[in-house]
């Protein structure tokens, strides 16, 4: 057959397929081109060498409207079913979170008052220590007792709050 000049939209309309898909096809099979008078691209093409099927369109395809709707019922279902879960996991995350919030509370008191206990045991130890280099009391008889009774019992409630927490 004959070397035929014609324009995208006629080769596509002699392969039965558009003008963007003959374009296309006359770019993949490197047919040569020139322009017309009126602007217009000619492809110089040998309808019997070129090979070419074209596709069906996808609006040509006969469509089972009943499996696609079957098919997005399933996947809504899914849908569902994926967002029950989710918030499942929400809620034992929320749960965790408060728990971890409770238990940063009680370790931050417990530090609070084993720090206290550290200070009063300190202030007992400087007093003893002072009590011992010293021999007696400065304030005379007793006072230096009362005052190590008083460092005790501030070192045992300290330590009976850390216990409790």
């Amino acid at each position: 057959m004959p070397v035929e000049m014609l324009t995208y939209a006629a080769l596509g309309a002699r392969l039965n397929v558009s003008a963007a898909a003959a374009r296309s096809l006359a770019r993949r099979l490197h047919l040569p081109c020139s322009l017309s008078d009126d602007g217009k691209a000619l492809v110089h093409v040998d309808l019997a060498a070129v090979r070419h099927t074209p596709r069906p369109r996808a609006a040509d395809k006969p469509a089972n409207v009943s499996l696609l709707a079957a098919e997005v019922v399933a996947l809504q279902a899914e849908i569902a079913r994926l967002e029950a879960v989710a918030a499942g996991h929400r809620a034992d995350f929320e749960r965790e979170r408060d728990r971890a919030d409770r238990l940063m509370a009680d370790l931050s008191q417990a530090n609070a008052d084993a720090m206290a206990a550290r200070e009063a045991k300190a202030r007992l130890e400087g007093s003893l220590q002072i009590e011992s280099r010293a021999g007696r009391s400065i304030d005379g008889p007793g006072h230096g007792a009362r005052r190590l009774g008083h460092l005790a019992a501030e070192l045992v409630e300290a330590d009976r709050k850390a216990r409790r927490s």
